[in-house]
């Protein structure tokens, strides 16, 4: 047997098709090989909270052995766990091909599934994952509903809390008054037409629900970004990729919704266009998780191999054709936080490559989760580890003393403003606002207001 590998890891397709997948012995003698491996281990100590509590468990246990902790238990572990991937990607030495084969968050996931089948999804959980019909919803109603879950409303967050258990602190995503799709019709793009790209690239926006109901300037200053670098692009959202669902164990559901948005993206990528994907959580989904729920399918394959994530589509551009001129320095430097779903999509740091493309810009790059995990970070009994678990990725945005500060998720950008604030006490961290990276390079092109 060898320890650690230099081959590239390999991740096995969900069998969550096999009566074996929902067996709960099965599952429970897996996990128990699993966390003895990861108890002997422990290089992921510092990750996400499973492992802490994992290692807690083992610690606090009468033997201080796996063979001391109650199979009840293990759940705790689970709950911990946000699918961020960077167990896997970075940190575990065992993962296929080696023969132990560990993938512990598709563990994790297995037993969210198991648990979401045998006790059903809680009504609110259920609400919070229609990210679509929340998201139109939110569009109908933004003023009210942005007004409802500022964190500034105590008595309207503190209700929010008792009946949806959503931490009355957590900084929660504003609703945009109109989509992204609808944006995008009503105010166009104009193709410059000298740039090295035009006539050689053409892309569909996939705009994902966060940048269609919510953040909507992200998908503006890409579609800008574009359109400088002589891209013709479209603007589609058929569905959500069906990420928060994921998170519940909900396979089936995330399965239907890749048939769905696959079924909506191909007829492009047959008339030639390329597919970018507006949030790394959502081109993960596209690129890796979708085929590995829906192993050989053709149509999703298809779909994953013309699969861009917006930062890797800008610097392919640049490498392949050359950008068009105009950029601009950022005074005062950039940290830009790499979020755990675009490191997982094994890609490099396009990010801070594609901010290095600017001229005479520090970019400081930090790779230390945001702590947010999606939805699970806001939940009442979570957002406290959600700030402790970000407050590493805090500081050095704080040390970095940069003009601005960004993520690739938008998210874990809000997140990260949330807990620097925190962190830095009575002196206001010098952006007041985290961006996405497109935005900043937007900036730099003259295409964007100055918004630090």
């Amino acid at each position: 047997m060898r320890e650690g590998s230099l081959e590239a890891p390999i991740r096995h397709a969900l069998d969550w098709q096999n009566p074996w997948f929902w067996d709960e012995a099965a599952l429970e003698k897996e996990m128990e090989r699993v966390f003895d491996i990861c108890h002997g281990c422990r290089r992921c100590f510092n990750l996400c909270d499973s492992f802490p509590r994992l290692f807690d468990l083992i610690d606090n246990g009468p033997t201080g052995e796996l063979d001391g902790v109650k199979k009840e238990d293990y759940a705790a572990v689970e709950e911990a766990c946000t699918l961020c991937d960077m167990c896997f990607m970075t940190k575990c030495p065992y993962v296929p091909p080696h023969e132990w084969a560990l993938d512990f968050p598709h563990l994790m996931l297995r037993h969210r599934a198991v648990q979401a089948r045998k006790k059903g999804v809680g009504f609110i959980d259920r609400q919070l994952a229609d990210t679509d019909r929340s998201g139109r919803l939110g569009n109908f109603l933004a003023a009210a509903v942005n007004w409802a879950t500022d964190e500034k409303n105590t008595t309207a967050r503190q209700s929010m809390e008792r009946l949806a258990g959503i931490h009355h602190g957590a900084r929660l995503p504003r609703y945009a008054s109109e989509t992204f799709e609808l944006r995008a019709r009503r105010e166009g793009a104009q193709l410059n037409e000298a740039a090295p790209a035009f006539g050689k690239r053409k892309a569909v926006l996939y705009a994902t629900c966060f940048v269609n109901f919510n953040n909507t300037d992200i998908g503006a200053a890409a579609r800008a970004v574009l359109a400088k670098n002589g891209v013709e692009t479209e603007v589609v959202h058929p569905a959500c990729c069906g990420m928060p669902k994921l998170e519940l164990g909900d396979i089936e559901s995330v399965a239907n919704a890749a048939k769905q948005v696959s079924a909506a993206l191909l007829p492009w990528v047959d008339k030639g266009y390329d597919i970018i994907a507006l949030t790394p959580s959502c081109a993960l989904m596209l690129k890796f998780e979708w085929p590995l729920i829906c192993p050989h399918d053709p149509a999703i394959e298809r779909l994953s191999n013309a699969t861009f994530d917006l930062s890797e589509y800008v610097v392919d551009i640049a490498k392949k054709h050359g950008l068009a001129p105009g950029l601009e320095p950022l005074e005062g430097g950039i940290s830009v936080h790499l979020a755990c779903h675009a490191r997982a999509q094994n890609m490099g740091a396009k990010a801070a490559e594609m901010l290095r493309l600017v001229p005479q810009t520090k970019v400081a790059v930090i790779e230390r989760c945001s702590g947010h995990g999606g939805i699970w970070g806001a939940r009442t009994e979570n957002f406290e580890t959600a700030v402790k678990v970000g407050k590493p990725a805090a500081q050095a945005a704080l040390k970095n003393d940069t003009s601005y500060v960004a993520s690739e998720c938008p998210l874990a950008a809000d997140h990260l403003m949330q807990v620097m604030e925190m962190t830095a006490g009575d002196t206001a961290p010098k952006p007041s606002r985290a961006s996405h990276p497109i935005e900043l390079f937007a900036q730099a092109y003259g295409l964007a207001g100055d918004k630090p």
